[in-house]
């Protein structure tokens, strides 16, 4: 169901301030007091016609500003919408548990799968809970532990990428952040089931790449993926954050640019507004492109599985000459 967010960006502040306005008339005529019915549509016409004018085009940096959204859904959101008999697995059998990384089983159509994904929170102690969404090597080795049970048992795995990066404190750095990161892009690549990672907000650096080695690839159309974020490019490069914006345009990060250079296999569309006007919509969209791209990896056998995921991945950054 669509639903007013309570927080608004700069960019998106003049539509919602209307669409608040039409619900304080539509409250005030469903009193009986007056009929605000010619008003009320007047209104929701401009509101329309305001959205298409603010969403039809976007900057990059608005693009990166929606990826954040905290009202955006988040990869648990997406569990309980999409998945059922959802069981969560825990810690990576070495050192700890990280909750910025969660997985288990899940079934998709009564289907059984292999879920993983970053998971940020809504508030302050949530966020110190899930780290902001930036795992630590635990992270990325209780989510290589889990995809190797999958591929033991046959089952298809489906990753949902969200998060600014793998956490860069000097304890995850000292447990070897940079080797988890690398042993799952290695082990990812030789998977034999079926993956499918879907970038839901933020996909930045390796971070992101770790749970992506991924079969198909595909992007919701307000996400983000990049090497770096446009902040940290802008501080090294010119040493100055607020260019920011300058160094998103230079970065080229949005799914759409992304699936111009063939990095990302398919965009998820998004309900008017981002995701977070109607999750369920999101959701239900999503679940028709993860079904339709499942489908079409089964038929494959495990070690064609693997070439696919070679010649994916091998493709990238191959331009013809002019």
């Amino acid at each position: 169901m669509a639903q007013l967010p309570s927080f608004a960006l700069d960019f998106e502040r003049p539509l919602l301030d209307l669409e608040r306005k039409i619900e304080e008339l539509k409250t005030l005529s469903g009193s009986g007091a007056t009929d605000f019915g010619q008003e009320i549509a007047r209104l929701e016409k401009k509101a329309r016609r305001l959205q298409s004018e603010i969403f039809s085009d976007l900057s990059r940096w608005q693009v990166t500003q929606l990826s954040r959204h905290p009202a955006r859904p988040y990869f648990l959101d997406y569990i309980e919408m999409l998945f059922t008999d959802f069981f969560e697995l825990a810690g990576d059998r070495r050192f700890a548990e990280d909750a910025s990384i969660v997985g288990g089983w899940a079934r998709l159509d009564g289907e059984t799968v292999l879920v993983l994904g970053h998971q940020k929170g809504r508030n302050t102690k949530e966020n110190m809970l899930r780290n902001f969404g930036m795992p630590r090597p635990e992270g990325y080795r209780k989510a290589l532990r889990l995809m190797r049970l999958a591929e033991r048992f046959g089952k298809p795995i489906l990753t949902f990428v969200d998060t600014p990066g793998a956490y860069p404190g000097i304890g995850a750095e000292e447990r070897g952040q940079a080797e988890a990161i690398a042993v799952n892009l290695e082990a990812m690549a030789g998977l034999t089931v079926p993956v499918i990672s879907t970038v839901i907000g933020e996909g930045g650096s390796g971070g992101a790449l770790a749970i992506a080695v991924a079969n198909r690839v595909l992007m919701l159309e307000n996400s983000i993926y990049s090497v770096i974020s446009p902040e940290s490019c802008s501080t090294i490069l010119y040493r100055d954050t607020s260019k920011a914006e300058k160094a998103a345009d230079a970065l080229r990060l949005t799914a759409r640019d992304l699936y111009q250079m063939k990095v990302v296999d398919e965009l998820v569309p998004e309900p008017p507004g981002g995701a977070h006007r109607n999750p369920d919509e999101t959701a239900e969209s999503l679940g028709r492109v993860l079904r339709k791209h499942l489908a079409s990896l089964r038929s494959l056998a495990p070690q064609a599985l693997v070439e696919d995921r070679y010649a994916k991945f091998r493709a990238m950054g191959v331009f013809g000459r002019r």
